[in-house]
């Protein structure tokens, strides 16, 4: 039974990740062709740094993911505290609110928060403001979906602490806000530094959201690849998409060393 396990677990993998080394390998392709490798190339990468739409489009979601992490950090790490004092019941209830934008198609709500900016733009123009989806309304839209993963990433910390310790600090004479920054904060840093790399992370792969939420001069590289593929496949997109990957992982890594780390400092502590 192990062996089929293990069999069963390599054919998954496989399948998930096959396609995307094949995209990696042909993204050095000397030439364009997509089914025979004919020679070994950087030229495609240095084709991306020439071309301005990918260069500007870099500039909005390195913007974005960045602005986007940062404000959703703050908002999710002020939640998840103000929930973490709230009585059991409300608390468990005020969490399973805070899962459902998680489970919700993403479709949805791209839609949803579309209606909402157009909605909103409209009222403006009426009365004289003159808008449109700009990266503005992305980056709206980016930390609305970033902060619930914020606070499930910050409130299991926050069960983890030690709940006479803001107490003590209390006792010492310190104030309600020198207690947060010098007993709560440090205690629950590393789940707000996951957070918010998950949130940066999640900014900068997201399509769907930023598809129904973005203007035409705040295209962001997932919609810029898939305009790029309405037209003839080019090198350049295997490129761009291998660098998308390669990013990605690395913020994944760090993410699950960091909660590696994080459960081995808890079990030294037990």
């Amino acid at each position: 039974m192990k062996i089929l396990s293990k069999i069963y677990t390599a054919l998954i993998f496989v399948f998930l990740y096959a396609p995307i080394f094949i995209l990696i390998i042909f993204s050095f392709n000397e030439s364009k062709s997509r089914s025979m490798f004919t020679g070994f190339t950087f030229k495609w990468y240095g084709e991306l740094f020439k071309d301005d739409m990918i260069i500007s489009a870099l500039g909005n979601t390195l913007i974005v993911a960045a602005i986007s992490a940062v404000v959703a950090t703050l908002i999710g790490t002020a939640a998840a505290l103000g929930i973490f004092s709230m009585n059991n019941k409300l608390r468990s209830t005020l969490m399973s609110v805070n899962n459902i934008p998680m489970v919700n198609p993403e479709i949805v709500t791209g839609v949803s928060m579309s209606l909402l900016f157009v909605f909103a733009i409209g009222v403006l123009n009426n009365i004289g403001f003159e808008c449109t989806l700009n990266i503005i309304t992305l980056i709206i839209a980016h930390i609305t979906f970033n902060i619930p993963y914020v606070v499930l990433s910050v409130f299991p910390k926050l069960r983890q602490m030690n709940k006479h310790s803001y107490e003590a600090a209390l006792d010492l004479g310190c104030t309600p806000m020198q207690a947060l920054f010098k007993v709560i904060l440090p205690e629950i840093m590393p789940g707000v530094i996951t957070g918010a790399i998950m949130a940066f992370t999640l900014s900068l792969d997201d399509f769907v959201i930023s598809y129904f939420t973005s203007g035409p001069q705040s295209q962001t590289l997932p919609l810029v690849i898939y305009s790029m593929t309405k037209k003839r496949i080019s090198p350049k997109i295997n490129a761009l998409s291998a660098i998308m990957f390669v990013t990605v992982l690395v913020l994944l890594i760090i993410v699950n060393v960091r909660q590696s780390k994080d459960k081995e400092s808890e079990s030294q502590r037990i």
